[in-house]
C-alpha cells in the first residue's frame, strides 16, 4: 500500500504526459502546460516558506528574468515579417529609432547561453539580495516587505524601459521561430508542454533533496527556531542564501516555460498580485510538503480558468474566499488536510472534534480485565 501511495505522483505525471495530449484540445493543453511550468515557482516557494519559514513576495523578479532570458534569444534568432525590423533587429527597435543592439542583448544571440541564462541570472540575483538581507538578520515580515519593495524596484525599471525591453508591451514571443517551428504553433506547444512535465520532476527531486538530510534539518530548524539553531553552532545564513538562490533559479526556469506557452513577457510578470498569487497557490496545496505547491498551483489555476470563463469578474472573489477558507479551516493546505485526518480536521475547527476515549473507558476498549 506504500509502495502504491509513493507511485502515485509517477502515474499521474505519466497520464499528463501521454493521455492528455491525446484527449485534451489543443487551447486546453496549453492551458495545463502552463499550469505546469508555475509548479516549478512554486516548489521553489515552498522550499523558502515552507521548510525555511521565509515568506518571499517577490518570487515574480526571477519568474520574469528567465521569461525575458528566452524571449530576448527567440526575437534575435527569429527573422520574419512579424518580428524583425527593417534594421535587421527586433521590430520594436525600430518604433524607438533604436539601430544598434544593447550590449547585454547580445550574449543571446547564443542558444547554449540562454539555456544556461534562463536559470543562473535569476539564482545569481537571488544570492545577492538573499545575501545582504540574510547577513544582517532581517527575517519575518521585514524580509516579506523587503522582497515586495525589490518587486516594485524591478517592475518599474522594467516598465520604463521601451528602447532596452519595450517596456510596458514586453516582449512576444508567439510569432518567433525555434529550430524552424513557430513558437505560437500546435506542434511547438506540445512539445513545450512535454518539455515542462519533463523538468517538473528534477525541479520536484531538487527540492526533495535540498530538503532531506542534515540540510533539510537545518532548514527545519532556521524555521522553528533560529535562535536555537545559533546557539548550537550553525550559521544559518548560508543555508538562507542556498535556497533562495534555488528559488530563484526554478522561477527562472518556471518564467521560460510559461512565457513560450503564453506567448509574451512583459513588466506584468513582475506585479505584486502575480507574486501574490504564487504564494497562495503554495498555501493552497500543502506547504511544507513538496506535492501541495503542485497540487495548489495546478488546481488554483485551472478553477481560475474555469470561473473567468464562465464570470469573468468574479475570480478576484473566488480566489479570496478560497484563501480565507484554506487558512481558517485547512492551514495544511489540501495535501495537508488528507494526510493529517481530512473532514475530522475540519470538523475540529468547528469545536466537533472526535472525542478520544477517556479512563476507565480506554482500559474498557483495550480489554483489561482487571
Amino acid at each position: 500500500m506504500k509502495l502504491f501511495k509513493k507511485l502515485i505522483p509517477w502515474l499521474l505525471l505519466a497520464f499528463a504526459f501521454f493521455v492528455l495530449p491525446a484527449i485534451l484540445s489543443q487551447f486546453r493543453l496549453n492551458l495545463f502546460g502552463r499550469y505546469f511550468s508555475l509548479a516549478i515557482v512554486a516548489l521553489g516557494i515552498d522550499l523558502i516558506w515552507g521548510y525555511t519559514g521565509l515568506l518571499s513576495l517577490g518570487q515574480g523578479i526571477f519568474f520574469a528574468l528567465g521569461g525575458y532570458a528566452i524571449g530576448m534569444h527567440l526575437l534575435l534568432v527569429t527573422q520574419n515579417d512579424f518580428t524583425t525590423g527593417a534594421n535587421g533587429l527586433p521590430k520594436f527597435f525600430e518604433n524607438y529609432g533604436v539601430d544598434n543592439l544593447p550590449f547585454f542583448w547580445q550574449p543571446f544571440w547564443s542558444f547554449p547561453w540562454t539555456l544556461i541564462a534562463i536559470w543562473l541570472i535569476p539564482a545569481i540575483v537571488a544570492g545577492l539580495v538573499g545575501y545582504l538581507i540574510f547577513r544582517n538578520r532581517i527575517k519575518g515580515v521585514y524580509f516579506s516587505i523587503i522582497t515586495q519593495a525589490s518587486l516594485m524596484v524591478f517592475y518599474h525599471f522594467f516598465n520604463g524601459q521601451q528602447k532596452l525591453v519595450n517596456g510596458t508591451n514586453g516582449l512576444k514571443t508567439s510569432t518567433t521561430e525555434i529550430f524552424g517551428l513557430i513558437v505560437g504553433s500546435d506542434d511547438a506547444q506540445i512539445i513545450f508542454y512535454r518539455i515542462t512535465l519533463i523538468l517538473l520532476p528534477f525541479a520536484y527531486l531538487l527540492c526533495k533533496f535540498l530538503t532531506s538530510g542534515r540540510f533539510g534539518d537545518a532548514l527545519i530548524g532556521i524555521r522553528d527556531d533560529e535562535a536555537r539553531l545559533r546557539s548550537s553552532g550553525f550559521n544559518p545564513v548560508p543555508f538562507k542564501v542556498i535556497v533562495f538562490l534555488v528559488a530563484g533559479g526554478l522561477a527562472g526556469v518556471s518564467g521560460a516555460l510559461y512565457t513560450i506557452q503564453s506567448g509574451i513577457v512583459s513588466p506584468q510578470y513582475m506585479a505584486i498580485s502575480m507574486s501574490i498569487e504564487m504564494v497562495i497557490w503554495v498555501a493552497v496545496g500543502g506547504r511544507g510538503t513538496l506535492i501541495g505547491p503542485i497540487i495548489g498551483a495546478v488546481l488554483v489555476n485551472y478553477l481560475r480558468s474555469l470561473v473567468s470563463e464562465a464570470l469573468p469578474e468574479a475570480w478576484l472573489f473566488v480566489q479570496g474566499g478560497l484563501f480565507i477558507f484554506v487558512v481558517t479551516l485547512m492551514p495544511d493546505g489540501i495535501y495537508g488536510w488528507f494526510k493529517n485526518g481530512g473532514l475530522q480536521t475540519m470538523l475540529a475547527a468547528f469545536g466537533i472534534a472526535k472525542k478520544s476515549p477517556t479512563y476507565p473507558k480506554a482500559d474498557l476498549d483495550q480489554g483489561y480485565t482487571g
